[in-house]
């Protein structure tokens, strides 16, 4: 957006996020989009993607109030760009219901998921947040997995938990990290990293393999996954979460209200962590890798992992020193980033390097050749190796368009869960090597999955792109 003119968006985003519309931008290249993604006041979901259409142009998604709408729709008229509103006002937040009560009768009733029941099985609601915990709690009491409350409350006062499978006690055996929930309105994530681990524990208790729509896998290939050790943290943003399914308000924050209430609430956990959080000393001005604005959606708080469930999130790290693969779940593109989301990769000027002050204030900025940050070249195969492999995975069930990228995208960002994973071993003393990912799944670009079907097809999707992902992870070295 030019310049001259973000005070008056800025006005515009104080609105009741009840305003807020899907919409989408179109234009012939993913370059005419560099302009609007760096309004800070825009909401683009988790990261702004430009997804191609069959049409041969491309797509931006994004969630808007009428007023951004009327605006950008006059001031990009002659651009190349078209503005288009959903042919609904808002995402319906009755589409594909929350659960009500507790169907795992705290703890006591197992969750069952898609991949251990006949083709035909679905599952009617997504857990509410009670629900997510009440099922791991079943899991943990009938399969005798590990446990682990984190230290920090939530601002609410939740106690977070995480859970884990596969290595028994020694926790330098665990490998594999998910976490989920971490935007509250990305619903599905925790129902699907749950329900595979309820899938991967049935089928090993029980000597059989696994079926996702068209992709199948053995017992073998299950209880090789289960012995890489798996760490998960299922509902990283519960106060979100909850407020998220209590208001079907389309919310991402978490609900810390320091620096205000209303749209003021909150702060962004995926722009939170400690990796070149202070951006706008670390990257070029003309970027908005992040948010100072406490009503933006991507506002980073008052400082790097100033937020419990951020400290919660990185203490998982020092309690399982060994984890070598890290997938945060989000929705909803259809895609896997992989690091760097600060700037393009590149493998051969090592001193361009996000902890070289000397590149402060130049970082962030798409096709020049000012910076690039410096990935080696074997741990540039190995994440894209991973990617793919999530890619065909979440392909295999349903058929269904997936692709993937490096986490910069159409625009950079700053104090992401991958990038954080990514840079601990760099900048974290004694740190292993984690490979960082994000997982957006639901690429019919539906936070709020639009029906039981789509839902339910989410899971499906996810839970082969989980086996892949960990059966390639596995080749490639856990160690």
């Amino acid at each position: 957006m030019k310049y001259s003119l973000v005070a008056s968006l800025i006005a515009q985003s104080t609105v009741v996020l009840g305003e807020l519309i899907p919409m989408h931008f179109r234009a012939p290249t993913p370059d005419h989009f560099q302009d609007i993604v760096r309004n800070d006041t825009f909401d683009f979901g988790c990261h702004a993607a430009a997804v191609p259409t069959n049409e041969g142009h491309f797509k931006l998604n994004a969630l808007l109030t009428e007023a951004q709408i009327d605006f950008v729709t006059a001031e990009y008229a002659s651009s190349g760009i078209t503005v288009h509103r959903s042919l609904t006002k808002r995402q319906d937040a009755r589409a594909a219901p929350i659960g009500t009560g507790d169907r795992f009768a705290a703890g006591t009733k197992i969750p069952v998921g898609l991949g251990t029941q006949s083709s035909t099985a679905t599952i009617g609601t997504i857990m509410n947040i009670g629900e997510i915990k009440s099922a791991v709690q079943a899991l943990v009491k009938t399969y005798g997995l590990g446990y682990q409350e984190l230290p920090n409350k939530t601002f609410e006062g939740a106690t977070q938990y995480i859970f884990y499978a596969g290595a028994g006690t020694d926790k330098s055996k665990y490998h594999i990290y998910f976490s989920a929930g971490i935007h509250a309105r990305e619903r599905g994530g925790p129902d699907n990293i749950v329900y595979w681990m309820a899938d991967l524990l049935a089928a090993d208790k029980a000597g059989t393999g696994l079926t996702y729509g068209r992709k199948s896998y053995t017992n073998a290939q299950v209880k090789s996954v289960l012995q890489a050790g798996i760490v998960v943290f299922p509902a990283v943003n519960p106060d979100g979460i909850a407020y998220d399914q209590q208001t079907g308000s389309l919310w991402r924050k978490n609900r810390n209200t320091r620096a205000g209430t209303g749209r003021n609430t909150g702060v962004d956990l995926n722009r939170n962590f400690d990796f070149l959080w202070d951006f706008k000393k670390h990257f070029d001005p003309s970027t908005s890798p992040a948010s100072t604005t406490p009503s933006s959606e991507t506002y980073s708080g008052s400082g790097p992992a100033s937020e419990p469930e951020v400290k919660n999130h990185v203490s998982v790290y020092s309690s399982f020193p060994k984890i070598r693969w890290f997938v945060d779940i989000h929705s909803a593109v259809g895609d896997v980033l992989y690091s760097w989301g600060d700037d393009e990769n590149q493998s051969t000027t090592p001193t361009q390097n996000f902890l070289n002050s000397a590149f402060d204030g130049k970082r962030g900025r798409i096709g020049d050749s000012t910076y690039k940050e410096y990935i080696p070249a074997q741990d540039l195969t190995n994440a894209r190796g991973a990617a793919a492999a999530m890619v065909n995975g979440l392909k295999a069930p349903g058929g269904r368009s997936y692709g993937y990228q490096q986490a910069v995208g159409l625009y950079a960002t700053s104090g992401a869960t991958d990038d954080y994973a990514f840079s601990r071993f760099w900048q974290v003393p004694n740190a292993n090597k984690v490979y960082g990912y994000t997982l957006e799944f639901a690429p019919t670009g539906n936070f709020y999955p639009a029906n039981v079907n789509e839902f339910n097809q989410n899971i499906l999707d996810t839970n082969a792109g989980f086996m892949d992902f960990a059966l390639e992870a596995i080749r490639i070295g856990l160690e």
